[in-house]
C-alpha cells in the first residue's frame, strides 16, 4: 500500500443486525424478516467508507481476545486497511445489535468493551504514519484519552483533524472540541453540544427548519473552527467560526442531499465520514463543499443496501453513478 493519507482512530465492534417489518414494543416478540452480520463499528464503518475510495488508510483500534477479533481482522485485511490493532487480553471485542425497520430506520444497542480500552500510548506509538497523513478522523465510542492523542499529532504534523462526535460523552470538554479543525455532528449531537456548552435547549428534530442566520449562530457557541451538521434528508448546514473558509466562498452555507432510494440508513453517517475525509486526501486543494458533495453522494448510495461498512459504495460506483466532482 502507499503511503498512509488517513488515519482513523476509533471503535471496532461486531454487528449483529435484524431487519423487521416495524420495530417491536417493550414486551413484544417480533419475527424478523432477515438477518446479517459483519464487522462494524464507527471507527472501522469510516475506515471502509476511506478506503474504498481508493485513498490509503490506516485504522487504530482495540480488539479483545475472542473469535469475533479474529473474524474482524480477516475482514480489514480483505478491504486492504493497515490496521494497527491493540489486542486487549481477557477481554471480549465489541459488539452491536442492530434492528432495521421496513422504512430503513434504525435502533441500536452497542456494547463498547475492548473500545474503551484503546489506549493513548497505542495511538502515539503509530506516531510515524502520523507523517504522511492528511486527514486524522476520529470518533468517540472510545476513551477520551487516544482521541485526544490523535488530534494533537494531527495538529503536529499539518493534518486535517475531523471529529465525529458521536456518541456525546460526559466527559467531552472545551479543549478536546477545540483541538479539531472541522467537528461533523448530526442533529441530535450538535442538540446535545448546544446543551452541554451552551445551555441551550434546541429540539434537535427542529434544526433543519431553523433559518441559516439561527444556525449559523448556534454553531458559533461551539469552540471549534468549522461546524458541518448532518441533517439526513435535509443535507447538511455548514458553518465557519473563523477567518478560515477552507476553500468555500461562504462563512456558512447549505449542503443538499443527494437523493437515494433509501432501504437501511444504518451506518450512512460513517461512510458521510469517510468519505469525506478521502474527499479530502485525494484533493487538498478541493473547498470543503465540494468534498461535501462527495460525501454526500457515497452516503446516499450506502442507504440502499444493507449493512453499514459493507454498504460503503466504492470510488467506481459513485463516479459511475454521479460522475466526478474531485481528482
Amino acid at each position: 500500500m502507499n503511503a498512509t493519507q488517513v488515519i482513523v482512530v476509533g471503535s471496532c465492534n461486531r454487528d449483529y443486525a435484524w431487519r423487521c417489518e416495524h420495530f417491536p414494543q417493550p414486551g413484544e416478540t417480533r419475527r424478523a424478516l432477515d438477518f446479517f452480520s459483519g464487522a462494524g463499528g464507527k471507527g472501522y464503518n469510516q475506515a471502509v467508507a476511506c478506503r474504498r475510495q481508493d485513498v490509503a488508510t490506516c485504522l487504530i483500534a482495540a480488539l479483545g481476545e475472542d473469535d469475533s477479533a479474529v473474524l474482524t481482522q480477516r475482514n480489514a485485511a480483505q478491504e486492504q486497511l493497515d490496521a494497527r490493532w491493540q489486542i486487549v487480553p481477557g477481554e471480549r471485542s465489541g459488539s452491536a445489535c442492530v434492528l432495521i425497520d421496513a422504512r430503513g430506520q434504525n435502533q441500536i444497542v452497542v456494547d463498547l468493551a475492548a473500545n474503551e480500552r484503546l489506549s493513548a500510548a497505542h495511538v502515539k506509538a503509530q506516531q510515524t504514519t502520523f507523517t504522511t497523513a492528511q486527514v486524522v478522523l476520529t470518533q468517540l465510542e472510545s476513551d477520551l484519552a487516544p482521541v485526544r492523542a490523535a488530534l494533537v499529532l494531527a495538529r503536529n504534523h499539518g493534518a486535517l483533524a475531523l471529529l465525529n462526535p458521536a456518541p456525546v460523552r460526559p466527559e467531552l470538554d472545551d479543549a478536546l472540541l477545540s483541538a479539531c479543525d472541522v467537528l461533523i455532528p448530526n442533529e441530535t449531537e450538535f442538540a446535545t453540544l448546544l446543551q452541554r456548552f451552551a445551555g441551550l435547549g434546541i429540539a434537535a428534530d427542529q434544526l433543519a427548519t431553523l433559518a441559516d442566520a439561527e444556525l449559523t449562530a448556534l454553531a458559533a457557541h461551539l469552540p471549534v473552527a468549522s461546524v458541518v451538521i448532518t441533517l439526513g434528508s435535509a443535507g447538511c448546514f455548514i458553518a465557519h467560526n473563523g477567518r478560515e473558509w477552507r476553500g468555500d466562498d461562504a462563512a456558512s452555507y447549505r449542503a443538499a442531499s443527494t437523493p437515494a432510494r433509501v432501504r437501511d440508513t444504518t451506518g450512512a453517517g460513517d461512510t458521510f465520514c469517510g468519505a469525506l475525509a478521502a474527499a479530502h486526501a485525494r484533493s487538498p486543494d478541493a473547498p470543503l463543499s465540494i468534498c461535501i458533495a462527495h460525501a454526500n453522494r457515497c452516503a446516499a448510495l450506502s442507504t440502499e443496501r444493507d449493512g453499514a461498512a459493507s454498504a460503503a459504495p466504492r470510488w467506481s460506483e459513485v463516479a459511475q453513478r454521479y460522475g466526478t466532482l474531485i481528482a
